[in-house]
């Protein structure tokens, strides 16, 4: 398989890394580590409830990057 081929003036694409807090919006933490990413806090919350009502034993918290406030899903 080939590697696409990048213009000079083009800098390679970044993937954003999972173990730095994203700098907006809110993150579902699971367990101690970042997994999805919402624009409003409504839906990182009703995604982390899902999560808990699936997977009771998880430890789940809201990630507000803005104020760097983590809060805990009970």
């Amino acid at each position: 398989m080939k590697k696409p081929v990048h213009s000079v003036d083009e800098p390679e694409p970044k993937a954003p890394r999972a173990d730095r807090p994203p700098a907006d919006g809110f993150v579902v933490i699971v367990d101690g580590h970042f997994k999805s990413r919402f624009d409003t806090a409504e839906a990182a919350e009703s995604s982390g409830r899902t999560l808990k009502s699936t997977y009771p034993k998880l430890k789940i918290e809201i990630y507000d990057a803005v104020t760097k406030a983590r809060t805990l899903l009970g």
